[in-house]
């Protein structure tokens, strides 16, 4: 079904014209609306920052029920494509970053999409080795680490909470450079080669401070990358556990045959 929904600026009222509802499918109504919500947000049609209508207009708008209305808004709230602010109203969340499967940074990634990377450092200290960090680096428990907690955003909005943990004898870095670049360059810049990583994807519930953080709801569903990143003398230079929105971010990868 091809959707064109009529869009406005950043901040503006979106219309919900182009919304088509079949009422012969067997598909539920607020599927209907909150599927096709969905690929307008994703294809960039419904612009990040644009205000949808109370529940009550936009039932009447598609003629259908009030709790039909809510219960589509809520599929996508929950999902993190719409967030309801107040004195706003319900508001469109950015679209979705897709991540090929590749030894880079997500602010390389961004970047490389066209998308606008910002970043706010949260802490940076040095701080012992804990048994997760220590296993990964392959260091002893108690171990002296640089840990650095940034928040990641794409195009103003929210995308990642990651935590980062790195052997001061090989690496330094400072707080305004992580700011402005990504972690990877700053190692290249450094004389680190990035060889190879290992890393395990999963998925959870996003903690009160992570959600908080992220700007949704407590226990929203979060994408976790946890990767350790090797240089080409075989060492583990870098360790990373990071959690991104589940509805703003995939991971893309090609599988071939053995």
């Amino acid at each position: 079904m091809t959707v064109v929904v009529l869009a406005g600026e950043r901040g503006e009222k979106v219309s919900l014209d182009g919304v088509v509802i079949d009422r012969d499918s067997p598909m539920p109504l607020y599927f209907q609306i909150a599927q096709q919500l969905e690929q307008a947000i994703v294809a960039g049609t419904l612009p990040p920052g644009g205000r949808l209508d109370n529940e009550i207009e936009l039932a009447d708008q598609l003629a259908v029920s009030r709790p039909t209305m809510r219960k589509a808004i809520e599929t996508l709230v929950r999902q993190g494509l719409l967030v309801r602010r107040r004195g706003l109203g319900t508001v469109v969340m950015a679209r979705p970053v897709r991540r090929p499967l590749a030894l880079t940074s997500l602010f390389d990634d961004l970047t490389s999409a066209g998308r606008r990377p910002s970043t706010e450092v949260l802490t940076l200290e040095r701080a012992p080795a804990g048994p997760e960090e220590a296993a990964a680096l392959g260091v002893p428990e108690g171990t002296e680490l640089i840990a650095v907690e940034r928040l990641r955003s794409a195009d103003g909005q929210p995308l990642a909470l990651m935590r980062n943990y790195l052997p001061p004898a090989l690496v330094s870095v400072d707080r305004a450079a992580l700011g402005q670049h990504g972690l990877y360059q700053l190692l290249r810049r450094q004389g680190v080669t990035l060889q190879l990583a290992n890393q395990e994807v999963s998925a959870r519930p996003a903690l009160a401070r992570e959600a908080r953080l992220l700007g949704v709801a407590r226990g929203s569903t979060l994408l976790t990358i946890r990767r350790t990143t090797y240089d080409s003398a075989g060492r583990a230079v870098e360790y990373g556990a990071h959690a991104y929105l589940a509805a703003r971010y995939s991971v893309e990868m090609t599988l071939v045959p053995r």
